[in-house]
């Protein structure tokens, strides 16, 4: 298994075939996000028929994912970086694809968010491994656009979602209006059905891939890891309670980092009983801690199991700003991308099936046109100057603060349904930005775990937090006020980006140097 993982098919510059690579895992992407977005479109049926609250409907989108999303991608990220990726990107496929179509299923609250912490996991393995791979078929020159094309996914599977959702629902509901539904599913189950089972048989295509000689694009080629699913045990144990403890007594941390260790648990789960009191959403903040908790014992764990990755993953500067400012601009789009279509269901009224094709419409062209120019033009600044990239990003994150109280404040539907276009384009700019800053700081062999563990603090705040904070401010002041939350998180993640543009040049200067350091402290 480890070998095919290093055995090229043919020089990665070569030819046409990496953008065929490229295209297979974009659709790959794009389905990933259909599974996932879809949740959008289906809010207040779910809501109405399982009797569930905004909140509520907000930690079944982001938190029950999010948070085994997040923990799940760390080990699943280790696996990438030594095991095949086309096979680990197929199995997860398959699994997700599954759990989605499970989701039709669901008859209460707790079964669906099963379904969706299944769906977390699932997608969990697929976009580390994709980066990793795609790093490998294309130079660092061209890493932005490509990795932008790839995220460019995100808006097309999300606008297929709300559209297919709300085909699927309108059409459904109008054919059995005055009749008994088949089995008596409603139209949201049928829908999970219809997107769900699909990846059955992409999961089967993603198999045939070739994958390329790991580093050689970066002339830095890695050998093949002789005991992959060691290394997942190893950073399975390191991230799920209470196996933590046991990963890091044998790794050497001693009763010392044992005592460290419980005394951060202590710590969180003080913070989620305090939140849990005083918001009235128990399974949010225990979630929360946990998941805090796992990723705190994982990084602690890696600083002994691999020093150099722990270097440069916990210890670049830009690394550490780039990450927390992406995660802010993550918190407006799930959290804003997510409640902007149920504010168009019930404040402007639109039907539900209308709604599908007009925002889904709107989600596809504007996100996938925004990040690919996003890619485009985030390379060609950085050709010019080495900050270039972030430089990018600042502006991209300014654009939303005309555009999201003008969109939520106007009367006129038309107009409302325009000023989304501009504003899923804003959203989507800094996607290739981000992925590709973290593959630039990164050796070959550690790149799919850094992807991992970025995306893992994308996820907490952007995800786990985007959609609950907004549905929980819904449920207190309204969810035109609660869609404002998310020009606060962009001015956030503007400081943020402006630190990391400081440290940028310098850190990527010294990678491999404070790699070798490390290694040598060990």
């Amino acid at each position: 298994m480890a070998r095919a993982a290093t055995t090229p098919a043919e020089t990665p510059s070569q030819g046409a075939y990496p953008h065929y690579v490229l295209g297979v895992l974009t659709l790959v992407y794009v389905l990933n996000f259909v599974d996932r977005q879809i949740l959008s479109i289906l809010n207040d049926e779910i809501k109405r028929d399982l009797g569930l609250s905004d909140s509520e409907m907000g930690f079944l989108y982001g938190t029950a994912f999010a948070v085994f999303y997040a923990l799940f991608g760390v080990p699943l990220g280790k696996l990438a970086d030594a095991w095949t990726r086309r096979t680990l990107i197929s199995v997860s496929l398959a699994f997700w694809s599954a759990a989605t179509a499970i989701s039709g299923l669901a008859r209460n609250f707790g079964e669906l968010a099963a379904a969706r912490i299944g769906v977390g996991i699932g997608e969990a393995g697929a976009t580390p491994a994709a980066f990793s791979l795609l790093t490998d078929y294309y130079p660092a020159a061209r890493r932005a656009t490509v990795l932008a094309i790839y995220s460019g996914g995100i808006y097309l599977g999300a606008g297929l979602g709300l559209t297919i959702g709300g085909q699927i629902v309108g059409r459904w509901d109008a054919a059995f209006a005055n009749a008994t539904a088949p089995f008596g599913l409603h139209g949201w189950q049928v829908a999970f059905f219809v997107v769900g089972l699909p990846g059955l048989l992409l999961a089967l295509w993603v198999r045939t891939l070739r994958e390329p000689v790991r580093g050689a694009m970066d002339a830095l080629p890695v050998a093949a890891e002789p005991h992959p699913f060691r290394v997942l045990g190893r950073e399975l144990a390191a991230v799920l309670p209470p196996a933590t403890l046991w990963s890091l007594w044998r790794s050497g941390a001693g009763a010392r980092g044992l005592a460290g260790n419980l005394a951060v648990a202590a710590l969180l789960a003080v913070g989620s009983a305090a939140l849990s009191y005083a918001t009235g959403d128990a399974k949010q903040w225990i979630a929360m801690g946990i998941g805090l908790y796992a990723s705190l014992s994982w990084a602690q764990g890696l600083r002994r199991r691999d020093a150099a990755s722990a270097a440069l993953i916990l210890r670049t500067p830009t690394l550490r700003w780039a990450a927390f400012g992406f995660a802010f601009l993550a918190f407006t789009g799930y959290g804003v991308g997510h409640w902007t279509t149920v504010f168009f269901l019930r404040v402007h009224k639109v039907p539900i099936d209308q709604a599908g094709l007009l925002l889904g419409g709107i989600a596809a062209a504007g996100g996938f046109l925004g990040v690919a120019i996003g890619g485009f033009a985030a390379d060609a600044w950085r050709r010019r100057n080495p900050r270039g990239r972030l430089y990018f990003a600042l502006a991209a994150a300014l654009l939303p603060a005309p555009l999201l109280p003008w969109l939520l404040l106007t009367g006129n539907t038309s107009l409302a349904l325009a000023l989304n276009f501009p504003l899923a384009m804003a959203g989507s700019m800094w996607i290739g930005v981000g992925a590709s800053t973290v593959q630039d700081l990164m050796l070959p062999r550690m790149r799919a775990t850094a992807s991992a563990a970025y995306l893992l603090v994308i996820t907490f705040i952007g995800l786990a937090m985007g959609p609950y904070t907004i549905g929980k401010f819904s449920d207190l002041f309204g969810l035109r006020a609660a869609l404002m939350t998310g020009l606060g998180a962009n001015a956030i993640a503007i400081v943020c980006i402006a630190m990391a543009s400081r440290h940028l040049v310098r850190d990527e200067a010294t990678l491999v140097e404070r790699a070798a350091a490390a290694e040598r402290a060990a």
